[in-house]
């Protein structure tokens, strides 16, 4: 009867460490795809959430810079009573 206990702790212990290294394994593999994967996207031209939120806020910016300018400018020709005349040399618009 010991022998048959003896012969079960035996495996039970081989399963432990056969789960364990499979584990370890796993965790391996995660971590050298993660780094693989920083790897090419480091690579590419992404930028980081916060370079596109400061970008975002100064088109913002700009935009409303833009409105104002333009409300002005109507303001400026409407009070002079003239009507906008294209000029020879357009600004192009972006």
């Amino acid at each position: 009867m010991q022998s048959d206990n003896r012969l079960f702790d035996d495996l039970v212990k081989l399963v432990n460490g056969a789960a364990g290294t499979l584990a370890g394994v796993g965790r391996e593999a995660e971590s050298g795809a993660r780094a693989r994967a920083r790897e090419w996207i480091g690579g590419l031209d992404f930028v980081s959430r916060d370079e596109f939120e400061v970008v975002k806020a100064m088109a913002v910016a700009a935009r409303d810079e833009n409105d104002a300018l333009k409300a002005r400018l109507d303001a400026l020709e409407a009070r002079l009573g003239a009507t906008p005349t294209p000029s020879a040399d357009p600004v192009p618009t972006a």
